[in-house]
């Protein structure tokens, strides 16, 4: 249930506060005066998308917060959980919404910050909103198989069809694919085996066109780096006119002498001793890598051609040599894939019959169900108009087939017979918008006693009808009202006076400024807001009369 709203620099509501209680609350006021200001904000509390527009002028912000008594719905909690919200404590929720000239918004429940589509799910727990235009969507037979399931619980085999439906597509999906020409089928397969001809051929190995780069560096230089090694080689070891390994025996020869003579000339023994093994080391690495350069041509052309097919296939194919490789792997797939079609498609076709064969099975089971309901929700929903204007209206739920969907297989029309003697055709053909408005209202009426949405929200649903048929609209909201909480914006002083409570919304001008404002009438103010209803502004003593008899009854 909603407890109550709040509303800050809204339109042109500066502030406004109301408090909600059970039955059926009715909303008046004159055309212009902002009662659709109200319905604006649920529908922000609701997930609908903001517009800074919205924002009173001279202020940097507007909102508006909800707080809902969510004790007496079962699944609420696990919704919260699902959501990543904290549990409702002592039962109640609250919404924000918070619209900044900035673009910087807020949207809240129990302080905890919210995407819109997760306060989306949460209104379509707690509200159902009808609108002056959403009569119109009884004309749709997607609305219309909705009611239906609804009605019927069919929501589990619904379910089900939906999936096998899902299911099917995807393996039509996988033949489409499968089948796709034989032109280009061909044409691929030429080039992958081009591909793994060319690559087998090439035989890459990870990392090897680095390998083969460092080694041809090496190669193509091979006659410098010998000359350069071996003159290095001289001038540390091997040369026969003096080299720094003989130099610095010739130093440490020195050093043992002096030594004897000069006790810290034992330490530059010592560093001449490791300068000179140093020196040892330093030549053998260099003989070594000498031993390993060859200066032959034959392996240069060989690395040369080697290094020019790794530069040409890592160009073509925009990978490395690792790259190559995997091409390959992938190429031999794929061409595996290609060449085994035939036999794949013909899994798919035994795939796709058996769920054509499920999708059609579940969906004559809906269908089944389906039959039942539509001639019970039928029943309900004539007996229902007869309480609104139609005593001799009749409304039918005509069930035809198509070919199974993801919301089975049946096509529905709803038909109505307004008038005696007149035969059933379908809704959109013969209904006006005030006829229109009733047969949603009656469809309301009976879909409540299935409907797990506490709060029901009726904006002009009224609308295009008067007299005795205002009387029975109210009545019936009135009625809905003893299983769910109502709130109706009306013009129809015949539905306000069924109300159990009464907010009236006024324009007031103070100071050169606009002001909307919502009052919570007593009893003797809600005479004065009827007879205007019924009068106009100037009351009598006739209207005030007929406004407190309304109310009586």
């Amino acid at each position: 249930m909603l407890l109550s709203l709040r509303v800050k620099n809204l339109a042109l509501v500066e502030q406004a506060r109301l408090e909600w209680g059970p039955g059926l609350t009715v909303i008046t006021g004159e055309t212009g005066a902002g009662k659709s200001i109200l319905i604006g904000a649920l529908k922000l509390l609701l997930g609908e998308r903001a517009d800074r527009k919205w924002i009173r002028t001279g202020a940097d912000a507007c909102g508006a917060e909800a707080v809902f008594d969510v004790s007496g719905l079962k699944d609420f909690p696990s919704l919260l959980e699902e959501l990543g919200l904290p549990p409702a404590e002592e039962g109640q929720i609250i919404v924000r919404r918070i619209v900044r000239e900035s673009g910087a918004g807020q949207n809240l429940v129990n302080d905890s910050p919210v995407t819109l589509q997760a306060l989306k799910r949460i209104g379509q727990r707690l509200v159902d909103m009808h609108g002056p235009y959403d009569h119109q969507s009884l004309l749709d037979p997607r609305f219309q198989l909705d009611v239906l399931d609804a009605y019927g619980g069919h929501e589990a085999e619904r379910a089900v069809c939906a999936e096998k439906y899902r299911v099917w597509q995807e393996l039509v999906a996988q033949r489409v694919a499968l089948q796709g020409g034989d032109e280009e089928v061909a044409a691929r397969m030429d080039l992958l085996q081009f591909r793994i001809k060319e690559l087998e051929e090439a035989k890459p190995e990870a990392g090897e066109d680095e390998a083969v780069a460092q080694e041809h560096s090496v190669a193509s230089h091979a006659q410098r780096i010998l000359e350069l090694g071996q003159g290095v080689l001289g001038a540390l070891q091997d040369g026969e006119e003096g080299n720094a390994f003989d130099s610095l025996a010739t130093a440490q020869r020195a050093l043992e002498e002096l030594a004897r003579l000069l006790p810290e000339a034992g330490e530059w023994r010592n560093e001449a001793r490791a300068a000179a093994q140093q020196i040892q080391a330093t030549a053998e690495a260099i003989r070594e890598a000498m031993d390993r350069v060859e200066a032959d041509p034959s392996r240069l052309d060989w690395l040369e051609q080697r290094l020019a097919l790794y530069q040409r296939l890592k160009r073509k194919y925009g990978v490395d040599a690792a790259g190559l490789v995997e091409t390959l792997e992938e190429s031999r797939s794929a061409l595996k894939e290609l060449s085994e079609r035939g036999e794949r498609l013909a899994v798919v076709e035994k795939k796709i019959a058996a769920a054509q064969a499920a999708l059609q099975a579940g969906a004559r089971a809906l269908g089944k169900k389906r039959r039942v309901s539509a001639s019970a929700l039928a029943k309900a929903v004539t007996a229902q108009l007869r309480e609104l204007g139609f005593p001799h209206g009749a409304f039918d739920v005509a069930l035809g087939d198509v070919e199974p969907g993801p919301t089975g297989g049946d096509a529905i029309s709803f038909g109505f017979a307004p008038n005696p003697g007149e035969s059933q055709k379908p809704l959109r053909e013969i209904a006006s918008s005030g006829e229109i408005s009733r047969v949603m209202l009656a469809t309301k009426a009976v879909l409540a006693k299935h409907d797990k949405v506490p709060v029901l929200i009726f904006d002009e649903v009224d609308a295009n009808v008067g007299g005795e048929m205002g009387i029975a609209v109210g009545r019936k909201l009135a009625a809905l009202a003893e299983s769910h909480q109502i709130l109706c914006i009306t013009h129809l002083p015949q539905v306000a006076a069924q109300g159990s409570a009464h907010f009236a919304v006024v324009k007031r001008v103070r100071d050169g400024r606009t002001f909307t404002e919502v009052d919570a009438l007593d009893a003797d103010a809600r005479v004065d807001e009827i007879a205007r209803m019924l009068g106009g502004k100037n009351l009598t003593k006739v209207t005030l009369q007929h406004a407190r008899e309304m109310l009586r009854r």
